[in-house]
């Protein structure tokens, strides 16, 4: 079924009895795909004519159900041994989103997943991460080990120097106190990169 054909018969639980394939057209149209519509921010959401509190209300309903079905994967969940979950999940909550936005994953000695926290929202090319506060909430949590994660809304999950610089910080960091940062994941449209599986770690 086309992304389209999807959106109306979302759309058409909003809006009963009425047209709504022009109104999916207009949403593919503007924000380029069906997880993008399901993404946008309501407010963008709202300047879409046709767009009423009910349509934007229903499609955050729709974009939090899915997360919390990827959540539910891997929550509790040894991440080491489910890890295209991991990055379906990662996918899932953050690969469609306008501006950035830094995760950290907390994972037990058993590499289970015990907690999965936002530390930061930015802006669109930039999000602050800050070492000390990452680690500090490790401590917290009494983790084991880290994964962090963040989205470039540009689509290029390459990671830029202060990607890189930031990632060696928080690296030393943690391992100071004897916490492993197993990976650092970003998050494009269309494909995740990992510091590991590359190198950078």
């Amino acid at each position: 079924m086309p992304d389209y054909e999807l959106l109306e018969l979302l759309l058409f639980r909003s809006l009963p009895r009425q047209d709504v394939k022009p109104l999916a057209r207009r949403l593919i149209d503007r924000f380029g795909d069906l997880n993008s519509v399901i993404a946008a921010e309501p407010v963008r959401l709202l300047e879409i004519d046709g767009v009423g509190e009910a349509v934007a209300q229903d499609l955050k309903l729709v974009e939090a159900v899915a997360q919390r079905m990827a959540r539910a994967r891997v929550m509790h969940r040894p991440v080491l041994s489910s890890w295209a979950a991991l990055l379906d999940y990662c996918h899932t909550a953050m690969a469609h989103r306008a501006t950035e936005q830094f995760r950290v994953l907390f994972l037990d000695r058993k590499n289970v997943l015990i907690a999965d926290e936002e530390q930061a929202r930015g802006t669109v090319d930039h999000v602050p991460v800050y070492p000390r506060e990452v680690v500090k909430r490790a401590l917290e949590l009494n983790a084991s080990a880290l994964i962090l994660v963040h989205n470039h809304p540009s689509g290029d999950p390459t990671p830029s120097e202060q990607d890189i610089a930031m990632t060696g910080q928080i690296q030393d960091a943690a391992a100071t106190l004897g916490i492993v940062l197993h990976d650092h994941l970003i998050v494009g449209r269309e494909r995740e990169l990992s510091f590991r599986a590359q190198g950078y770690l």
